[in-house]
């Protein structure tokens, strides 16, 4: 595998990890492209230009976008509107560079400096009391303006390698954590007893928090 390679590819990226190009981000979409699993034009925030790079980075033609992936948009951000938030953590749990904040039953904030823009935390919202907007225009010279745009993407592919890694550890950290004595785990009933349990708890806080918010909404409209 040429890693160097992939590093290179990733570089050019805009690092959104919005998964429209059939990846989970940016590293593994150029990896795939490494390992000629994916084209060279299926990112539409890189759009022509991301693509052109990445031709002559492999000394290939370039080619017109990939539009069943997309097309490519404006920058935009996600802004939360906090008055109808319920702190379910589903928008805290879908974004990709931990750009939002907040806890359970709290109110969560977008830090719009790292936002992406990927847009995946819109859907798993409840409440629908996510949007997309125009990110903050730059302003400055156009060298200065691909500089800022450049940083954020590098702290953007930090903050995603990072959760990866979070993720990764929580995984074996949990794996341990439930792993059992072989005859204690022959116990399947109760297991399914607890698991069901769990999932009808998370509901039922899901459910008030809906009722609350609900109620609040009401409130509003009065």
């Amino acid at each position: 595998m040429n890693e160097s390679l992939i590093k290179q590819i990733d570089a050019i990226l805009p690092q959104t990890q919005c998964g429209q190009c059939g990846y989970s981000g940016c590293e593994p979409y150029a990896k795939a492209i490494v390992e000629g699993k994916a084209d060279i034009n299926q990112c539409p925030p890189g759009d022509e230009d991301g693509i052109r790079k990445i031709a002559a980075l492999l000394g290939i033609e370039p080619k017109p976008l990939n539009i069943r992936h997309g097309t490519p948009k404006p920058r935009i951000v996600a802004v939360i509107d906090e008055t109808l938030c319920i702190g379910c953590t589903f928008c805290i749990q879908a974004c990709p560079v931990d750009a939002i904040v907040g806890a359970a039953k709290h109110m969560h904030t977008v830090l719009s400096e790292e936002c992406t823009g990927c847009e995946l935390c819109v859907t798993p919202c409840p409440m629908d009391c996510i949007d997309m907007i125009p990110a903050t225009a730059l302003s400055g010279s156009t060298e200065e303006i691909a500089t800022a745009l450049q940083q954020k993407a590098n702290r953007a592919r930090l903050r995603y390698q990072l959760r990866q890694q979070r993720q990764a550890r929580k995984k074996i950290t949990g794996n341990k954590i439930t792993a059992r004595p072989p005859l204690k785990t022959q116990n399947q009933s109760s297991e399914s007893d607890s698991s069901e349990k769990t999932n009808h708890r998370k509901q039922a806080i899901v459910q008030a928090a809906l009722s609350r918010a609900a109620a609040i909404r009401t409130t509003v409209i009065k």
